[in-house]
C-alpha cells in the first residue's frame, strides 16, 4: 500500500511524461517548476531576463544588477488543478543589495501534495498523511565588471514524500544539499538609429549535488541538475515603451537510462548498473551518454522563447512558448501573461495553454506573483 500510494505521489509531481525508456527522471522535479508568474509568463524562462525578486531560481547572479535596496516576492501556483485543489507550490523571496556591486538573497520553495487518507482494509478509520517537499535557498552575487556578474547559491532540498503504514516502519523525510553557479550579462545602453538597445545574456549550472534516497540501503535518485543558458535584447523605443525579447535553453546533467547488458530493455539489472553512477559523473556522462548519439542529445536539450512589452514601468504584457522533444517528455506549451505595478508593489499573472498530445500538469492554471520593491535607488551604468 505505502510502495504504491508513493509511486502515485511521484508520478503527480513528475512534469516528464515518460514515452519511451530514455526519458529521464529525477527526483524532487518540483525544484524545475517555474515558480513565479513573470517567468512562467514567458514560457518559463529567466536565466537571462532582467532582474526580478524571484532571480534566485533562475539566475541569481542577476541581483548584482538591482536597481532596488531590497525586494520581497511571494507567489503561488496550483498544480494539477483540474483534479485535485490542494496541490500547489509555494514560493517566498528576499533579496538585499550590500552595495552597488554585491547582494545577498534567500528564498524558500515549499511544495505541498494536499492531505491523503491511508486505510488497510474497508472498516479502517484511516489516518491522514500530508507529504511535501521544500527547498531553502541562500546566495551571495557580485559585480566583476559594470557588465558583468556571477552568484554561488547553496540549497538545502528536503522531500516528505514517505506514507508511515506502520507505526515499526521508518517514515523519515529524505533531504540533501546542492549548490548553483551562475554568471549574467547586461551591456551599458547602446543608441541605435531609431532606438536605443541594452543586450543581456545569462547561464547557470543548478542543482549541483549528492543524490536523494528515501531507505537506508534503497535506491538513489539524482537531483535535476540543469544547465541553463540564453539571450535577449532590450529595444527601448521611448522613455515609456521597452519591447524586450529573449530565448533560453537547458541541458538536464543526468545520465540517460539505458540498456546496459544489451537485452533490448532497461530493465532491473540496468537499474543497478545505473545506480553506479554518482552525482559527479553523470553530470559529464550526460553530454555523450545517448544510446542514438548526438542526435538524441539534442533532444535532451529544451528551449523556449519569449517576449515582455512594458508600458511606463507600470503594465507589462507577456508571452512565450516552450519545447521539448516528443521522445524526452514532450512539454509543449504557449504561455501569456500580465504585470500591474503600482508605487512599490507588482501583481503578476500567467496563464498556460498546452500543444502537446501529453496533458501538461499546469495546463489553464492562472497563477499569481506579488512583489515589493522597497529603500534606495542604484542606478547601474
Amino acid at each position: 500500500m505505502k510502495k504504491l500510494l508513493l509511486i502515485v505521489l511521484l508520478t503527480l509531481v513528475c512534469k516528464i511524461s515518460a514515452q519511451e525508456d530514455r526519458v529521464i527522471t529525477t527526483a524532487v522535479p518540483f525544484l524545475t517548476i517555474a515558480a513565479d508568474a513573470r517567468a512562467a509568463g514567458m514560457g518559463d524562462m529567466g536565466v537571462a531576463t532582467s532582474v526580478d525578486a524571484f532571480s534566485q531560481q533562475w539566475n541569481p547572479a542577476k541581483f548584482a544588477f538591482a536597481e532596488r535596496k531590497m525586494g520581497i516576492g511571494v507567489s503561488y501556483t496550483p498544480y494539477l488543478e483540474s483534479i485535485i485543489t490542494d496541490i500547489a507550490l509555494l514560493n517566498g523571496n528576499f533579496y538585499s543589495k550590500i552595495d552597488d556591486q554585491s547582494a545577498f538573497a534567500v528564498s524558500l520553495r515549499y511544495f505541498t501534495l494536499g492531505e491523503i487518507e491511508l486505510r488497510q482494509f474497508a472498516n479502517d478509520p484511516g489516518t491522514l498523511a500530508k507529504p511535501n517537499e521544500l527547498a531553502v535557498d541562500g546566495s551571495y552575487s557580485l559585480k566583476l565588471s559594470p557588465t558583468f556578474s556571477m552568484a554561488v547559491a547553496g540549497r538545502y532540498i528536503r522531500s516528505n514524500l514517505k506514507l508511515p503504514q506502520d507505526e515499526n516502519i521508518d517514515s523519515q523525510a529524505a533531504s540533501s544539499f546542492a549548490v548553483d553557479i551562475a554568471g549574467y550579462y547586461r551591456s551599458r545602453e547602446v543608441a541605435y538609429n531609431s532606438f536605443d538597445g541594452r543586450w543581456r545574456a545569462g547561464f547557470n549550472l543548478s542543482n549541483l549535488g549528492g543524490k536523494i534516497k528515501y531507505d537506508e540501503g534503497g535506491q538513489e535518485n539524482f537531483l535535476p541538475t540543469n544547465f541553463k543558458f540564453g539571450g535577449g535584447f532590450d529595444f527601448i523605443l521611448d522613455q515609456d515603451n521597452i519591447v524586450a525579447v529573449t530565448t533560453e535553453f537547458n541541458k538536464l546533467l543526468v545520465p540517460t537510462p539505458q540498456d546496459f547488458d544489451g537485452d533490448g530493455d532497461v530493465d532491473a539489472d540496468d537499474n543497478t548498473e545505473y545506480q553506479t553512477i554518482t552525482f559527479f559523473n553523470g553530470v559529464f556522462k550526460s553530454f555523450g551518454d545517448a544510446p542514438d548519439g548526438f542526435s538524441e542529445e539534442l533532444k535532451e536539450f529544451t528551449w523556449a522563447l519569449g517576449a515582455e512589452y512594458i508600458y511606463q514601468d507600470a503594465f507589462m504584457i507577456r508571452t512565450g512558448y516552450f519545447n521539448e522533444s516528443e521522445v524526452k517528455g514532450s512539454r509543449k506549451f504557449f504561455t501569456l501573461g500580465a504585470g500591474f505595478k503600482f508605487k512599490a508593489a507588482q501583481v503578476d499573472l500567467s496563464y498556460l495553454f498546452s500543444t502537446s498530445q501529453v496533458r501538461n500538469p499546469l495546463e489553464n492554471t492562472l497563477r499569481f506573483s506579488l512583489t515589493f520593491n522597497l529603500g534606495e535607488e542604484f542606478f547601474n551604468d
